[in-house]
């Protein structure tokens, strides 16, 4: 009589994303992700400062090409990336119903997920309109002011919203021309990872979103403190960390951006305003030129 024994599950390996790569975390260091029951869900790997610094490199890299590109590009791209997510929704719902969500609200939040790409995607080329000015001057000058990418920004994704807290993150970052180091939720990290995994076969270059997984307390302060990095994104009410953040950040007058009053399912959690929050704004005197003594406009 055959003996049958229980099956040992290979659990998936989770990397972290760099560069449009998926390299294993050059510590070499992993966890295993469990649910409220305890259930043993993936290895995820436990991201190092090396591997923060290797991601601002991409992340600097992939700037110059992603804020040069034509606003109704990033528009048409971040629209790539929803049709992709669309097409694995049934995984992402699988992924976020073994992290404790029910179905229903897996459903809604792959779907909000969706939408709000779709809505940061449309707004690529019109948030300019809205934040840019002609401004009165007592001189023979026209006086514009626009809007312009700020560069780099090292965020720290919300620790309870596994997918829509990621999305609506990263969204507005690269719907402005940014580019971003996401260090993703600790407690519920696999749709991060397969979320790399959307935006790894859509039209996003690579270096544009880079992903990581890891503990905040370890990362944080390195989000902070690099100096090649433009802004500080923090989405949890720690006091200790929010004041850790701004610190470090003052080192090299990086803005920092909490966002820990944000519901992040509903549609307060989606504005234009979120992409002005990574924007600098660029102001360009031009002389009136003189035709015959009198002053030409235009």
């Amino acid at each position: 009589m055959a003996i049958t024994e229980k099956r040992l599950e290979v659990l998936k390996t989770y990397k972290i994303y760099i560069g449009g790569q998926f390299p294993r975390t050059e510590s070499g260091r992993y966890y295993v992700a469990t649910n409220n029951k305890s259930e043993k869900l993936a290895n995820v790997c436990l991201g190092s400062r090396k591997d923060f610094r290797d991601a601002v490199v991409a992340a600097r890299g992939a700037f110059g090409g992603w804020s040069g590109r034509a606003a109704f590009n990033r528009g048409q791209i971040l629209y790539r990336i929803a049709e992709m997510l669309e097409g694995r929704k049934a995984q992402f719902i699988d992924e976020l119903m073994k992290q404790d969500a029910n179905r229903a609200q897996a459903e809604k939040e792959v779907n909000l997920a969706i939408d709000r790409l779709i809505y940061y995607s449309g707004w690529c080329d019109k948030f300019q309109q809205i934040s840019s000015a002609v401004n009165p001057v007592a001189s023979s000058h026209f006086n514009f002011s626009s809007p312009e990418p700020m560069g780099v920004v090292a965020a720290i994704a919300p620790q309870n919203d596994s997918l829509i807290g990621l999305v609506s993150l990263i969204a507005p970052l690269i719907a402005g021309g940014n580019t971003c180091i996401v260090l993703a939720s600790n407690a519920k990290p696999l749709c991060a990872v397969t979320f790399a995994e959307v935006l790894n076969s859509s039209d996003l270059p690579g270096g544009v979103v880079n992903i990581l997984t890891g503990k905040v307390a370890e990362l944080a302060p390195f989000f902070a403190d690099h100096m090649d990095v433009n802004a500080t994104v923090y989405c949890e009410p720690d006091a200790e960390i929010q004041k850790m953040i701004r610190e470090k950040s003052s080192l090299n007058v990086k803005r920092v951006v909490l966002y820990d009053k944000v519901k992040w399912l509903t549609d307060a959690a989606q504005s234009p305003y979120f992409i002005n929050d990574f924007q600098e704004i660029k102001t360009t005197w031009h002389p009136i030129e003189n035709i015959g003594g009198a002053k030409a406009g235009y």
